[in-house]
């Protein structure tokens, strides 16, 4: 068994363990979501504050684990394999983060949440930046687009500018809480076009590489 299979395994039983130790002092309703301003707007029952994690985090791993199998490049993804382990771990840590932020409020220890969670969000887009360069062409894992998909040439200059572009937003996330007043705003406005530019640059290097 992989090592990183038994890490995401302790990170679920962390998980788990947590849970039963917040279910005593949790209220009958717990915040279960909060908006962009920071405020609560949405509640679940407390079984389900206490365990909805844990449950998403055991489909999850059931996913990452069977998932990468089916793909038809498993090959290629092999190749970077150790780097989307470490991605996946970090995923698992975000979300028993996210769990226990959630547990500690809801146990009566008020903060701003949205301040709490972008700084993590900035390290996992950080780290994304570093896959993203290491990727090679799969259909699980990356920026994929028919352009990238269809060209190893257009993959890689589209995952290397995209590395460079992620780590810079990684450290943007990290730090916008303490620049930002709307930094959940103008950090959704920057993904977006990030997002459209990669894919538009993509296409142009696509139809370039057609034309040599």
């Amino acid at each position: 068994m992989r090592t990183s299979i038994i890490t995401l395994l302790v990170i679920i039983v962390i998980s788990i363990l947590v849970s039963f130790y917040f279910l005593p002092h949790l209220p009958d309703e717990v915040a279960s979501h909060w908006n962009s301003q920071g405020e609560v707007d949405g509640h679940m029952s407390k079984f389900w504050g206490a365990f909805l994690m844990p449950i998403v985090s055991i489909a999850l791993f059931l996913l990452f684990v069977y998932l990468p199998r089916t793909d038809p490049l498993k090959g290629n993804l092999e190749k970077f394999r150790k780097y989307f382990d470490v991605f996946i771990i970090l995923i698992f840590l975000f979300l028993l983060y996210i769990h226990v932020l959630t547990l500690i409020w809801n146990s009566g220890i008020i903060f701003d949440m949205g301040k709490a969670v972008v700084p993590a969000v900035g390290v996992l887009i950080l780290y994304i930046g570093f896959l993203l360069e290491k990727s090679k062409r799969n259909w699980f894992v990356g920026i994929r687009t028919p352009w990238t998909l269809s060209s190893d040439k257009v993959w890689k200059k589209t995952h290397h500018l995209g590395g460079r572009l992620f780590k810079v937003l990684g450290v943007i996330f990290i730090l916008s809480p303490f620049v930002f007043e709307q930094f959940i705003a103008i950090m959704i406005a920057i993904i977006i076009i990030i997002v459209i530019y990669l894919f538009l640059y993509s296409y142009l290097e696509y139809k370039k590489e057609k034309r040599r």
